[in-house]
């Protein structure tokens, strides 16, 4: 009851906004010229609409005055306008600054699509606004977030410093090498400080936006980066350029996952291959859909049946049992095959080997079987169904190679997994300096331990050239793991910790990414990417009310705080005053322009034509 009474009084207040429409509201506010101090006089009073959330939709007869004494500034006379309605109206537009926050937030906080801002705006405000005006007040968005940004850049630099300083998190992400952004963010606080498009990902792409946003928000007391050439070439020539030097730290997340891949991935792929040419579980799917149809409505006996023997924990374990229960036990023993990425933990690989787990089940199944064969079912059916999935798994086990690859990579797995313990990054446990001493203590243990147990000579040559891997990355990324602990005397602690990965960036990129595959439906974001801003990402700031607080105080009062960045000039919008984007060098090897250019008619047929006068 209560719902529905409030819902009536919202659409009663709609309509009595919407009938408003039509009434006409007189704006007159005398001004006197700011130069000579003499009352201006009207110059002419022009009648035009206003549609803002506080207000709805309106008519407004506003009066615009002009020097009567001729006073001109730039070659121009001197005019005033109404100031209340210029922090209403954004400049040259009927919408309200509020209407342009409103779409910005849906778009690019909260990943609306275009449709629904339109339908909330009509439902809510009865505002009627064309996709297409959706699209430009969304983009104008980002320029004025972007504008107040930097202009409060001296505001976020003194917050910072209070914090005794920054860690600087870089890194770039994109969708098939198009599109790519690289972003700089403050470890500590987690704004993101600057964004922009890289033609690629190489470090005199990334080294000026460090150089920028050292000068606009004090130089960073550390610097988190990635393993790759760019970051690490970018960060070493950043540091240089520095009055004092900062320590450069690589991610471990990065770091392990790179030693893995390298450790593991070609054993890995020769599994994958293998079971394909195998097409294992292509078989088991149709020896498991066979049984079921074979067993019909009677599988909640087997299941029943199954259940009861699984009660009878008697050592040896007793034969299968005949009949349905018996069927329906090997079918799920095939089921359990199949089922091998639940030995996952879905940190993907190569922290999970689901490859070598269906190697592994493979083979316990198998040893199931030989011990149930050794003592046949009495029923021929279940006996028959047994040899059946026998002589399906058959070949994983006579097969020449995979043994010998399984064999190699489980003795590869258990040196990352050495590793992994050293790091300790799935422990849960908070970063304390002690954690952090016990890191780089178990990282040299790990070391010198691998050293002894490298194989000089002899057949171990796997071995040997996996503990080479993990050394080999020890030795060059070695000095970047270690430097977490930052002096801050500007706190009552006197130090603080740095993250020891690169999560809280690697987390900004996917709240980017599943956004806009929740806006776009598209699961590629290859076009999505190239099309995006890359101040949009400027835009997640605003989910930190730290950040709100020091650039506009809410998000209540961002409309205000947009409206006063056109203060100066309110002819027209900083919007309209920037500059376009330059263009930029092309690395994809065909981008959405060059396919627009490569495709034009006159293009093809000048490429025929020369192919047909060779000829």
């Amino acid at each position: 009851m209560l719902r529905s009474a409030i819902n009536s009084l919202h659409q009663s207040h709609q309509l009595q906004v919407k009938e408003l429409e039509e009434v006409s509201v007189a704006v007159r506010e005398p001004a006197v010229c700011p130069d000579c101090g003499v009352t201006m006089k009207v110059q002419k009073t022009v009648c035009r609409a206003g549609r803002t959330l506080a207000h709805g939709c309106f008519q407004v007869e506003e009066t615009f005055y002009v020097c009567s004494s001729g006073c001109r500034k730039d070659g121009k006379p001197v005019t005033a306008r109404s100031a209340q309605l210029a922090e209403l109206l954004v400049p040259r537009s009927t919408v309200g600054y509020d209407v342009m926050v409103f779409v910005g937030l849906q778009r690019y906080v909260h990943h609306q699509q275009r449709e629904e801002i339109r339908e909330q705006l009509e439902a809510q405000y009865k505002i009627v606004l064309s996709t297409g005006e959706i699209s430009s007040l969304a983009r104008r968005f980002l320029v004025y977030l972007k504008t107040l940004h930097w202009q409060r850049a001296p505001i976020l630099r003194d917050a910072l410093q209070a914090d005794g300083g920054w860690p600087m998190h870089v890194d770039a992400t994109g969708e098939d090498g198009r599109g790519t952004v690289v972003t700089i963010l403050s470890g500590w606080r987690g704004w993101v400080l600057d964004a922009w498009k890289a033609p690629t990902e190489r470090a005199e792409f990334v080294l000026p936006g460090m150089q920028r946003v050292a000068k606009a928000f004090g130089a960073p007391c550390a610097i988190m980066r990635d393993l790759g050439k760019a970051m690490t070439e970018a960060a070493n020539e950043f540091v240089k350029s520095l009055e004092h030097p900062i320590p450069v730290l690589a991610c471990h997340q990065h770091f392990l996952a790179d030693v893995g891949r390298d450790l593991l991935e070609h054993s890995h792929n020769q599994l994958r291959n293998t079971f394909r040419q195998l097409k294992l579980r292509s078989k088991l799917r149709l020896f498991v859909r066979q049984l079921g149809n074979r067993l019909g409505e009677s599988i909640v006996e087997g299941r029943e049946g199954v259940n009861r023997w699984l009660e009878d924990r008697d050592s040896p374990p007793p034969p299968l049992p005949d009949g349905v229960a018996g069927i329906t036990k090997v079918r799920g023993m095939a089921q359990w095959v199949l089922d091998f990425h639940n030995d996952s933990s879905g940190h993907r690989f190569p922290y999970d080997q689901p490859w070598l787990d269906l190697h592994t089940r493979c083979l316990i199944v198998s040893a199931d079987l030989a011990t149930y064969l050794r003592t046949p079912p009495d029923d021929i059916l279940v006996r028959r169904t047994v040899e059946k999935l026998e002589r399906i798994l058959d070949p994983v086990q006579r097969h020449p190679s995979l043994p010998l690859v399984a064999k190699a990579m489980r003795k590869r797995a258990d040196l990352f997994h050495r590793l992994r313990d050293a790091l300790r990054l799935q422990d849960g446990k908070k970063e304390t300096i002690q954690k952090i001493n016990d890191v780089q203590a178990a990282l040299s243990r790990l070391t010198e331990d691998l050293q002894k147990q490298r194989p000089q000579r002899g057949p171990a040559q796997d071995v040997r050239q996996a503990i080479d891997i993990i050394l080999t990355h020890l030795k060059r990324h070695g000095q970047y793991l270690s430097g977490h602990v930052i002096s801050t005397p500007a706190i009552e602690a006197g130090f603080r910790l740095v993250a020891r990965t690169n999560n809280l960036l690697e987390g900004e990129f996917h709240f980017v990414k599943h956004g806009e595959r929740r806006r776009s439906g598209r699961k590629n974001l290859t076009q999505d990417f190239e099309l995006l801003p890359a101040h949009a990402v400027l835009a997640d700031n605003l989910r930190h009310p730290d950040y709100v607080n020091l650039i506009c105080g809410s998000l209540d009062h961002l409309p205000h705080a947009f409206a006063q960045l056109d203060a100066t000039d309110r002819s027209c919008s900083i919007a309209s005053k920037t500059s376009p984007d330059l263009p930029r060098a092309e690395s994809a090897s065909l981008s959405s322009a060059d396919k627009k250019f490569v495709r034009q008619p006159l293009f093809e047929e000048r490429i025929l034509l020369a192919a047909a006068q060779a000829q």
